[in-house]
């Protein structure tokens, strides 16, 4: 499916129906997800800046069960879910994925190599974090990260060291609130601001005893990841968000801006809106009709972090 719902058409042709996964990084580029539940279709459509998607939202929102080794395993009950739930899985579903989960230090016997990196999330700060290497940049974009750097990698247990280690000696978080990131989108600061606190941080690692299992990689390498956003300099500063979906809704606008799990629309007669795709994820949807204008709901866009406000980590 592309950001305009063409999948969407051609799988009730067929007589599925397709349902939204979210917003995914592949590549260093956005796609909106979509699957049709009780079958193995599953599509990616990118999301390019200036895109127009136009989609409507069905009669139901259901659990989009786990990612399991390459494949989707669907949800055992195929649970309702809340159209206020931020999480797109129901609970057991969510139960089960936390097992399999690196931030749940349940998988230390992970044979593939960790990096541990530094995350700059502009006036929300610098986190340390760990990733599968062979991920890349993936979990860096998923987060929206302003620009990072790897530092290290090796085993599973040794990353988890490391990011103990520059927690207690240099003070830095493993998470940021996703309302402080917002927060932060609105004055971003330039590419050689991010780049000389990440390298003043980087610095201040070297004095460190680094744990065995880990190996200070040779080449450090600040990437800045705004432009990939299309967040400028000037920052975004959206008018409203969309609030939780109903049946029926329409949802439109032209791309301006698309990070971690966020799209910022620019919408005729609303100006700029942020749609947090965690609410879009699980419901039934179709292309919206030629025309159709935007009918969700919106309010007002947090400006401080709620009590207890956790991101997913991996």
């Amino acid at each position: 499916m592309d950001g305009s719902g063409k999948a969407a058409d051609s799988a009730g042709s067929a007589g599925s129906v397709w349902r939204a996964a979210g917003l995914k990084w592949r590549g260093g580029e956005a796609e909106l997800e979509w699957w049709a539940p009780g079958s193995a279709a599953e599509r990616g459509g990118a999301l390019p800046l200036g895109a127009e998607p136009a989609f409507a939202v069905g009669a139901e929102r259901r659990c989009v069960g786990l990612w399991r080794a390459g494949r989707r395993i669907p949800c055992g009950t195929d649970e309702p879910l809340d159209p206020a739930s931020r999480s797109a899985r129901c609970g057991p579903c969510a139960r089960l994925d936390r097992q399999y989960s690196v931030a749940a230090d349940t998988l230390l016997d992970d044979p593939r190599p960790y990096a541990v990196y530094l995350a700059h999330h502009g006036t929300a700060g610098v986190k340390v974090g760990i990733t599968a290497a062979q991920r890349g940049i993936a979990r860096l974009l998923e987060q929206g990260a302003l620009a990072s750097v790897f530092l290290s990698e090796g085993t599973l247990p040794s990353a988890r060291r490391v990011e103990h280690l520059l927690g207690l000696a240099l003070g830095l978080p493993d998470r940021v609130s996703t309302v402080r990131k917002r927060v932060a989108r609105t004055s971003p600061g330039t590419e050689e601001e991010r780049a000389a606190t990440l390298r003043e941080d980087l610095t201040r690692t070297q004095s460190l005893a680094w744990p065995e299992g880990q190996a200070r990689l040779l080449t450090t390498e600040v990437v800045d990841h705004c432009a990939v956003y299309g967040l400028p300099a000037a920052g975004l500063r959206p008018d409203t968000a969309v609030a939780p979906l109903r049946p029926g809704d329409v949802v439109s606008g032209r791309v301006v801006c698309r990070i971690a799990g966020d799209l910022y629309l620019a919408v005729p007669s609303r100006g700029l809106v942020l749609l947090d795709t965690r609410l879009l994820t699980g419901w039934a949807v179709a292309r919206a009709e030629p025309g159709a204008e935007f009918s969700a709901l919106t309010v007002a866009v947090p400006r401080v972090a709620g009590p207890g406000e956790q991101p997913g980590l991996f």
